[in-house]
């Protein structure tokens, strides 16, 4: 028949035994675990917690026993030789103490040096400026030279000392006229026919050395109504010399003991 037929065509041609080892994947759910399968281990996030914490807590009782044995070498030594012991710690001890005593000695004895170093330099550095300032010492820095020359001979105290005080006011440090050093106490006056500067006559052309900022020194002296426009108005001029390096060579004797002998500032 055409159905027996369409049933036969739809049929394997052969059918092979299911292999006895390779059950169907369907079976597998309702087959029953195996020996292995049930010794195999399963560990989940917990156990493996227990399991680190059991390593650290091992690891650190293996730690106590290693020190505990140098604990246990003390306790099971003779008294002799923990007399011993004790006997390089107090050597030992007292090397350190020493040491430490040696070593402060020695920043002490620094501190002084250096104290005393100090000391002596701002000692040098009192008698260096008290020299300056008494005019007992050249003086070399940078500065300008103001020469004023005057032909008709109008250029008068007044005049020299407005150009003294416009210097000061410049920043002049050290100033000597002509061969003068100028201190705090120095003065300018009109006597005998000539300008003196502390009794001392004076001839032009007059020559201001003056140690300080050459830009600002020769700036000063050309403002309107300075000294320079005040030279022309008497048919003097002064022409300033710019010097990277000017010394100031004239000096004063050192003044003696007493009130007397006290000095004033600087130029």
């Amino acid at each position: 028949m055409s159905t027996s037929e369409n049933d036969d065509d739809t049929r394997p041609e052969r059918e092979e035994p299911a292999a006895p080892d390779a059950p169907d994947a369907t079976d597998a759910p309702n087959e029953r675990p195996t020996l292995g399968a049930l010794l195999r281990p399963r560990l989940n996030g917990g156990q493996l917690l227990v399991g680190l914490l059991c390593l650290v807590v091992g690891f650190a009782v293996a730690t106590q026993v290693e020190s505990g044995r140098g604990d246990a070498k003390f306790a099971t030594a003779r008294q002799d030789e923990l007399v011993g012991v004790l006997d390089d710690l107090a050597q030992r001890s007292d090397r350190l103490r020493q040491d430490l005593a040696n070593l402060q000695s020695t920043k002490a004895q620094l501190e002084r040096d250096t104290k005393g170093d100090t000391a002596l330099q701002e000692a040098r550095d009192r008698a260096w400026t008290y020299g300056v300032l008494a005019g007992t010492v050249p003086v070399a820095g940078p500065g300008i030279e103001l020469t004023i020359v005057d032909p008709q001979g109008r250029v008068d105290a007044g005049v020299l000392l407005d150009t003294l005080q416009e210097l000061r006011d410049a920043g002049a440090e050290v100033i000597q006229v002509n061969e003068v050093r100028l201190i705090v106490s120095s003065h300018f006056t009109d006597a005998g026919g000539a300008v003196r500067l502390d009794g001392r006559a004076l001839r032009a052309p007059y020559r201001f050395r003056v140690i300080g900022d050459p830009d600002t020194l020769a700036t000063a002296l050309d403002i309107p109504g300075g000294v320079t426009e005040t030279l022309r108005g008497l048919g003097a001029t002064g022409v300033a010399t710019k010097y990277p390096k000017l010394t100031v060579s004239a000096v004063r004797e050192a003044p003696g003991p007493g009130p007397t002998g006290s000095a004033g500032g600087g130029g």
